[in-house]
């Protein structure tokens, strides 16, 4: 189960790594149109503004951010040798999970709870 799940996280981060390169890129146009921009709002109005672009992608940085970290955790997990197992009950959390949810902390039981 080990190789299987460290290769899985590493798929995982890898894909984030790319996200985060690209919201970097977004990010960076967002900046370079605001600073040639006196007023957000010039643009057209069907659009979305500057200001709401930004806090789009600011938000999907932030995400994956927080969703590398729990990755990071969750090989902490598996090197302790608690990775699979609820941090709140107990139980195995079931693979499919694990395989679909490969930070996952807790069981769907007491997921469903939260």
């Amino acid at each position: 189960m080990t190789a299987e799940f460290v290769e899985l996280i590493a798929d995982h981060r890898a894909h984030l790594e790319l996200r985060l390169a690209s919201v970097a890129a977004q990010l960076d146009a967002i900046r370079d149109a605001r600073s040639g921009a006196n007023d957000d709002d010039e643009h057209d109005p069907e659009g979305a503004t500057l200001s709401t672009e930004w806090s789009r992608a600011e938000g999907q940085r932030t995400d994956a951010v927080r969703t590398l970290g729990e990755l990071d955790a969750a090989l902490s997990r598996l090197a302790a040798g608690t990775y699979g197992t609820c941090a709140s009950c107990g139980d195995a959390i079931p693979l499919e999970r694990l395989r679909l949810l490969p930070a996952a902390t807790l069981c769907v039981p007491c997921a469903s709870r939260v």
